[in-house]
């Protein structure tokens, strides 16, 4: 690609990144508190992008008006000119803004059951317990719960109603969970924390279907079957469907 053609991506990718930032698409890449950041670098490139485009313009007119004066003397030498031969820029080098255009139009979907069944539980110990407030029921994250559930075993969470939100996944013997994946950057290193549901749970459950479940703590610990890692259960007392979260990822995770 000539200079041109190089600021007309940059400039597109540019303006996938802000339109990206400026709504919840980038939800789908990286964590919430990367927004001012991937705003911050859509800005930059559209600037190199059109710095880039303003001085190879300069270059250009400043090539033509050097030529003419040469062309003019060579008229009056009577001399041919040299012939120019041009090199045109590959066509399949505009494949590369596909993708960008696949960002624009195309919201992936993220990370839902298929990974959470054939990925182990990322749960890890937190560095402390904040004290909860007095709300009941109290709404709690999953990665929240599942930390107090096992490694505090459930001292803040004794004869509290909860609620949590997630979607479900079953486990390869039909074991209900409700899970979020959580990040520690992006997408890309997503990871599920499990907790397992018993109780009154709805009798037909879709994999990727949202629930929001309200239950108590119970002391019922099982071991994750691909990393062996500990998955807390909920007595569930009340559960009904809820609508796909703008933000589908659980941040709390390394906090």
């Amino acid at each position: 690609m000539n200079r041109q053609s190089q600021s007309a991506v940059l400039f597109l990718l540019g303006a996938a990144l802000l339109h990206a930032g400026a709504t919840d698409l980038y939800l789908r890449y990286v964590k919430a508190g990367l927004q001012p950041l991937l705003l911050a670098a859509g800005v930059v490139l559209i600037v190199t992008a059109l710095a880039t485009w303003w001085y190879e313009r300069r270059r250009t007119k400043r090539h033509h008006h050097q030529a003419v004066p040469q062309v003019q003397a060579q008229a009056d030498d009577q001399a041919p000119a040299p012939a120019a031969h041009s090199h045109p820029e590959p066509r399949v080098a505009w494949l590369l803004v596909l993708p960008l255009l696949a960002l624009i139009l195309v919201a992936p979907p993220a990370l839902g059951s298929y990974s959470a069944t054939r990925t182990g539980t990322a749960l890890q110990e937190p560095l402390a317990y904040p004290s909860l407030p007095a709300t009941d029921p109290l709404p709690l994250g999953v990665v929240d719960y599942a930390g107090r559930a096992v490694y505090d075993h459930g001292r803040t969470l004794a004869g509290r109603e909860v609620r949590l939100t997630g979607f479900v996944a079953l486990g390869h013997d039909g074991t209900p969970y409700l899970v979020r994946m959580a990040l520690n950057c992006c997408a890309a290193d997503a990871q599920p924390v499990k907790i397992g549901l018993s109780g009154r749970i709805p009798p037909v459950l879709q994999p990727d279907a949202w629930l929001t479940v309200t239950g108590v703590y119970t002391p019922r610990v099982a071991r994750d079957p691909v990393n062996d890692g500990p998955i807390p259960f909920l007595q569930v007392t009340q559960a009904k469907p809820a609508p796909t979260p703008g933000d589908p990822y659980d941040e709390s995770w390394n906090n």
